[in-house]
């Protein structure tokens, strides 16, 4: 992951902290960091795990894909060659879920992240997310229980999901690994001062 992308972020996190009027501490007490992690976060000197932007994005009403929007400017398209979006990788003794946002940034009415996660490790805990908007889901390898609230879903190559984010939902079983499917996330547009 390249510097500027860390820095992008930083500068995204501290803007968003100072619009709420929170400080480094509260942050860091509302999302579970450190505030050492959150000052190298905002400074750009680490990448924030998936799991800790969505929890940023929690404390700040802001769909994820806010914490990219200084780094990649779009007009109405967003092309990504294959193996160039930007790669985000869970954080642990083993690496074995790794997110590749394929875009983001095109229309104002919603906000859309397209990601590619693969899911190669059974040994990581993989947290149940909520989000504002809905969700699709389409499996092209592997086999995976997927959660959805109080069902789950058996997906294999070709089966496809699509749900409410506001409902817990995430891997629940991997069953056949490796595992790799695409991902959706469409939430509600902000106007130019954030607000929805």
């Amino acid at each position: 992951m390249g510097r500027g992308v860390a820095d992008a972020i930083g500068v995204q996190v501290r803007s968003a902290r100072n619009k709420h009027g929170l400080t480094v501490a509260k942050v860091a007490q509302l999302t579970g960091l450190s505030p050492g992690m959150l000052s190298k976060i905002e400074n750009g000197n680490a990448f924030p795990s998936l799991t800790t932007l969505h929890a940023l994005s929690r404390v700040f009403k802001v769909p994820m894909t806010y914490f990219f929007e200084t780094y990649q400017e779009t007009q109405g398209c967003c092309y990504v060659k294959k193996d160039g979006g930007l790669f985000i990788e869970s954080r642990g003794s083993k690496v074995g879920h790794q997110y590749q946002l394929l875009g983001q940034g095109v229309g104002t009415e919603v906000s859309v992240a397209p990601y590619m996660i693969e899911l190669n490790d059974t040994s990581e805990v993989f947290p149940l997310f909520q989000h504002p908007g809905v969700e699709f889901i389409h499996m092209l390898e592997g086999e995976v229980v997927y959660q959805h609230g109080a069902k789950q879903h058996h997906l294999s190559p070709g089966d496809s999901l699509f749900f409410e984010g506001g409902t817990a939902h995430g891997p629940a079983k991997l069953v056949k690994l490796p595992i790799r499917f695409l991902s959706i996330i469409m939430e509600p547009g902000r106007d130019n001062n954030g607000h929805r």
